[in-house]
């Protein structure tokens, strides 16, 4: 590959891959193994910031990277520069496309520790290869959607807006970034190419560069008001707020009044300061000057606890524009999803495989499995349960489940329907599932939060656990496991 390659290049993004999955490859490759069927499930195992829940985010740009698999001619050489493949490999590279199956929650599910998310049913290699992507995607907009999400509680109603792209990790962390705030419940982007691509609401202003630019601050406000009239955010801190900003704002739509200007959507924000204290105050000149439907629009260093404590202490806010906390998850900026091998197929029976450790969390859970959420009588969701591939769920009695922290407690749902989460996404390499509107997403997960997950699930401290169950077949099937692998070691 040629040296200094620009970002505007077109990207091949097949090769964003750790290298031990071309190695492994190469191995399975040479022993022959390569259509071996395998099950991988991805799953995390605790929620960011200590809360309730995750939003499953990525899907889509998952199924975009599977679809297009395919290494190019220049790929090719690299690998071959690497002096670590033979050339029936690297020939085996050209025709590579990705031919197996996919399953995975709907785009925006509500999800939880634990349970696969995501189950990829494929060939050997198949499965090996797209390891790294779709960690990345998940790992990625599921932790900035629930983020956001967070945010978006704390501000009680109030619109939240992405304001992050120049704090994001890169160009690409601030698109997608954008595109799971969206999923997660903010109202709009600042980042044009997030508009662009996915069709997300874009907002914004000024800053303080254009205030500055001008003579004076009054000129300044009054040149954008000639031009944006019908979007007139006045930024008002860059001098002084309350002996600037807010007089200078309020005579620039008191003269926009007397022009007979409708004045639309307009009013100030505020980037600096005791946002608490200054949008109090700006509020009442505001409204004691004739503006009472002016909005007061804040920013700076913003996120859930921020914002609950300023609207704690009466803070006169109508909208708040978020920026590095959200776009970085700064609080806890790594979600931690995990790709772990469940079984192995061999000669048509599906084996499963378990990861054991001296630290029970990271024991896996085996095999080719469902995952089903309960809901009771009024629609809650009670709990997660996985069951072996093959079972059904009745619900016309009681359905003994086991607790896998006291599974010697007799447990049974009454009155409950359930919901199989995962849903073939992709068959044979090929997508079966039509693109979702990212609309719609966010609609899914807004209606779960009103309507199927318990308010004590949704608490910043100390939330409720949501718990993940077992069928007595699929807790007999993991135990024997266990139990086979202890006596063999």
């Amino acid at each position: 590959m040629e040296e200094g390659m620009s970002q505007f290049d077109k990207r091949n993004i097949s090769m964003m891959m750790d290298l031990y999955e071309m190695t492994m490859a190469n191995c399975y490759f040479a022993e022959k193994d390569m259509q071996t069927k395998v099950v991988f499930d991805v799953f995390y195992r605790k929620n960011p910031d200590q809360g309730g829940f995750a939003i499953f985010a990525g899907l889509e740009q998952i199924v975009e990277y599977i679809e297009n698999l395919h290494f190019d001619e220049e790929d090719i050489a690299y690998f071959a520069s690497l002096h670590l493949f033979d050339d029936a490999f690297l020939e085996y590279l050209k025709g590579f496309r990705f031919s197996g199956d996919v399953y995975a929650f709907p785009e925006g599910t509500i999800m939880y520790p634990n349970e696969p998310v995501l189950t990829v049913v494929a060939p050997l290699i198949d499965a090996q290869l797209i390891e790294t992507a779709v960690l990345a995607q998940i790992n990625h907009q599921s932790l900035i959607a629930t983020k956001t999400q967070r945010i978006v509680r704390a501000a009680e109603g109030r619109a939240v807006s992405d304001f992050g792209a120049r704090r994001a990790h890169n160009m690409d962390a601030a698109v997608y970034g954008a595109r799971a705030a969206y999923i997660g419940g903010a109202a709009g982007t600042a980042t044009v190419l997030a508009g662009e691509q996915f069709g997300i609401p874009v907002g914004g202003t000024m800053a303080h560069s254009y205030v500055m630019y001008y003579k004076d601050e009054l000129t300044a406000f009054r040149k954008y008001a000639s031009i944006y009239p019908n979007n007139c955010i006045l930024l008002a801190d860059t001098y002084n707020v309350l002996k600037s900003g807010v007089p200078n704002a309020i005579r620039v739509f008191t003269e926009m009044k007397e022009q007979g200007i409708p004045l639309t959507s307009y009013g100030i924000r505020l980037d600096s300061g005791d946002l608490a204290y200054l949008s109090k105050k700006a509020r009442k000149m505001l409204d004691n000057a004739g503006f009472p439907d002016a909005r007061i629009v804040v920013s700076n260093s913003l996120d859930e606890f921020t914002i609950t404590s300023i609207l704690d202490q009466g803070g006169c806010i109508d909208s708040f524009g978020v920026g590095e906390r959200l776009i970085t998850a700064k609080s806890d900026p790594v979600f931690g999803a995990v790709y772990k091998i469940a079984a192995v197929y061999h000669e048509g029976v599906c084996e499963p495989r378990i990861k054991i450790s001296e630290a029970v969390e990271k024991i896996t859970n085996p095999g080719l499995k469902e995952v089903y959420r309960v809901y009771d009588e009024e629609g809650h969701a009670v709990a997660d349960l996985l069951a072996t591939h093959d079972e059904t769920i009745s619900t016309d009695r009681p359905f003994y489940y086991v607790d896998p922290e006291q599974p010697w407690k007799k447990r049974c749902f009454e009155n409950f329907t359930v919901k199989k989460l995962q849903q073939p996404i992709i068959r044979d390499g090929k997508r079966v599932q039509p693109a979702v509107g990212l609309g719609h997403i966010r609609s899914y997960v807004r209606e779960q939060l009103e309507k199927e997950i318990w308010p004590e699930e949704q608490r910043f401290e100390n939330p409720h656990r949501h718990y993940l169950d077992m069928t007595p077949q699929y807790y007999e099937l993991k135990m024997g496991l266990l139990q086979s692998l202890k006596e063999e070691f």
